[in-house]
């Protein structure tokens, strides 16, 4: 191959500036999240968006910032790359199933069908396609880089649907008075 790594990873270098500084701000939004929620909800209530809402969304938020940071890294080699990024996707994917596990067999969330496959599958999409990057990187491929920026996107977007359902999830309860909710004290 002609184009080295580092000269490809340089045309990458505004969207991964782009993708992790809106990562980590939302990341520092969902802590003004959770305190909007901690003030509307008794702690029964809150254990519901935290283990269904909270927790996933940040660590998908945080995922993509991580995978940016990684990504600028100038100095990479194929194989590095392939490897930092092959071990966030698994340990992403490994999240994501078992939080999937948790919302489908388990049912321990009561949310329709709708949400149950946008809050699990879509990020677990994201961290395959995170996986299938590594893979095209370890073959020295360029497309694994569009397959990395695919995967960005993909937990980005999953992140900022399940942060919004968040929000609505915590205004339903908070304006109907359901459980958990601070009127019904």
């Amino acid at each position: 191959m002609d184009t080295s790594l580092a000269d490809l990873i340089e045309d990458w270098h505004d969207f991964d500036v782009l993708v992790g500084t809106a990562a980590a701000t939302l990341v520092g939004l969902m802590f003004v999240a959770a305190s909007i929620g901690a003030s509307v909800l008794h702690r029964e209530g809150s254990r519901g968006v935290e283990g269904l809402h909270i927790s996933p969304t940040v660590v998908h938020f945080t995922t993509v910032l991580v995978i940016a940071v990684v990504a600028l890294v100038p100095t990479h080699e194929w194989d590095t790359l392939a490897s930092l990024l092959a071990l966030v996707g698994v340990a992403g994917a490994v999240y994501s199933v078992n939080v999937w596990i948790e919302l489908f067999i388990h049912r321990r969330f009561n949310v329709d069908i709708v949400d149950r496959l946008f809050l699990r599958s879509n990020p677990l999409v994201g961290h395959l396609l995170l996986l299938l990057a590594a893979l095209f990187l370890w073959r020295q491929s360029e497309a694994g880089l569009d397959l990395l920026a695919a995967g960005q996107i993909t937990l980005l977007l999953a992140a900022i649907r399940n942060a919004w359902d968040m929000m609505i999830w915590i205004m339903i309860r908070a304006s109907t008075g359901e459980p958990g909710s601070r009127d019904d004290t």
